[in-house]
């Protein structure tokens, strides 16, 4: 059974509240569920199933982990739900960009930004793409030792730069991923009451927070108000969105302020995600020697060492593949929150209005009802007809719905080409003795996956 559409508060009270870990906020549930979220959720869900409430610091929240209940949250009843806290707080890094803002606002913003991500703007970006993971394979050596995390996040900057902005951040990259990473800290506080205040107080936290926005928005801005006074019109995101008008509303373009939140939400979505998605995936191909060995004959049989182009990308179904199973193993959007504006039911239960509802790629991904060996990685799911075999919302890496990540095109288009450019000329082996961890933040970040250099 899905969720019902949407009823008034009154007319849903009688329902009961969802089973879960308390009734009240619980100190030790809080803790637990900050030391590990994953294992928080994965237990929760194991024991009380699809809908569980339990508690966020002072706020009730929801589980939702049935494909049913995510197709009808991110997509048959969007209109009762809006972003949730994390995101709201997210506005103090990223302003009202497309992550963060509603209604009608976020409406023009997509219809503005939409246009650069069309199928022929991002196949004319796929040049600067390979450039760059060029450049990070001709930069590695046999036997080099890698922090594949913080290599992947080097070179997805340098593709974000130059595709989005037309800027080489390339001698700005580590001071860039240390200014996202002390961004980034706000999410930690997200569940401590004191956060509000916290962030006004001159602790370390919130000067270093600080300190990363203005290197930020410097990096941003300094290439705005670049292009303007050049008046070049270049096909990057940048160009397009500053010679975007809208059509279907008001006939005006972007603000400064607009574009910087537009583009510094595309910066880190873009990057972070896709560095994720790689490290990632480097880790489960040395895992899996066969997977490996089937990549390497399909980059051999089309590329035959050659650098991979646009053209190709329908030619690499296998590579594709890799990615799509590393991302249902290891989602870089592991989990995705709502806040309901009315009381609905879920599956007979009440789910309250001002809550957090949250659906988690990292469960239902990982979810036996849906997926065959669920912890195995298996590429060939993703060929011929594998794909249909599953519901629809079980696989949700780029989310659902209006709300559904704008620039999902151009992120398989990145992975796929970076991921052929470096395996057409390297295999990765873990370091001995290091232990790769999933670290869940705003995305789910690679730690300690360090790995050696071997030629093919």
């Amino acid at each position: 059974m899905s969720l019902s559409l949407p009823h008034a508060s009154a007319s849903l009270a009688h329902l009961p509240d969802p089973p879960g870990p308390e009734k009240r906020p619980s100190l030790r549930h809080l803790l637990a569920f900050r030391r590990d979220p994953l294992g928080d959720f994965q237990r929760m869900s194991a024991r009380w199933g699809d809908v569980v409430m339990f508690h966020l610091a002072n706020r009730r929240a929801y589980l939702l982990t049935h494909p049913d209940l995510v197709r009808d949250v991110l997509v048959t009843h969007h209109r009762n739900f809006i972003k949730s806290l994390a995101l709201q707080r997210a506005r103090v890094l990223l302003g009202n960009g497309l992550l963060t803002s509603e209604g009608e606002f976020h409406l023009r913003q997509r219809r503005l930004a939409q246009p650069a991500f069309h199928k022929e703007k991002i196949a004319a970006m796929a040049a600067a793409m390979v450039r760059h993971a060029d450049r990070t394979a001709r930069s590695w050596r046999p036997g080099m030792e890698l922090d594949v995390g913080r290599e992947m996040t080097r070179m997805a900057l340098d593709i974000a730069g130059d595709t989005l902005m037309g800027a080489d951040v390339g001698g700005e990259a580590e001071e860039i991923n240390r200014s996202l990473t002390d961004s980034l800290a706000l999410f930690d506080r997200l569940h401590n009451p004191f956060a509000p205040l916290l962030d006004r107080l001159p602790v370390p936290g919130t000067l270093r927070m600080k300190r990363a926005r203005r290197q930020l928005d410097a990096t941003i801005y300094r290439a705005i108000d670049l292009r303007r006074r050049s008046g070049e019109d270049r096909d990057d995101l940048l160009g397009l969105l500053l010679a975007a008008r809208d059509e279907e509303g008001d006939g005006g373009g972007m603000t400064d302020l607009q574009l910087r939140d537009e583009l510094l939400t595309l910066f880190l979505a873009g990057h972070e995600t896709t560095a994720n998605a790689l490290a990632w995936t480097w880790h489960l191909l040395a895992q899996n020697p066969g997977a490996e060995a089937r990549l390497h004959d399909e980059l051999h049989t089309v590329l035959a060492g050659r650098a991979p182009g646009a053209e190709d990308y329908p030619a690499l179904p296998y590579t594709r593949a890799v990615l799509a199973e590393s991302m249902r193993l290891y989602p870089p959007a592991w989990t995705i929150g709502r806040e309901p504006l009315e009381d609905f039911e879920a599956r007979g239960y009440r789910i309250r209005a001002g809550s957090i509802v949250l659906v988690s790629p990292w469960l239902v991904h990982r979810d036996a009802r849906w997926w065959s060996e669920p912890l195995e990685f298996r590429p060939e799911r993703w060929l011929s007809d594998a794909e249909a075999s599953h519901p629809r919302y079980a696989y949700f890496p780029f989310g659902g719905g209006p709300r559904k990540c704008i620039g999902e095109g151009f992120a398989w288009m990145e992975g796929v080409l970076a991921l052929a450019t470096l395996a057409g000329r390297w295999r990765l082996r873990p370091v001995p003795g290091a232990a790769p961890t999933p670290q869940p933040r705003i995305t789910l970040r690679a730690i300690g996956v360090r790995m050696r250099v071997e030629a093919v």
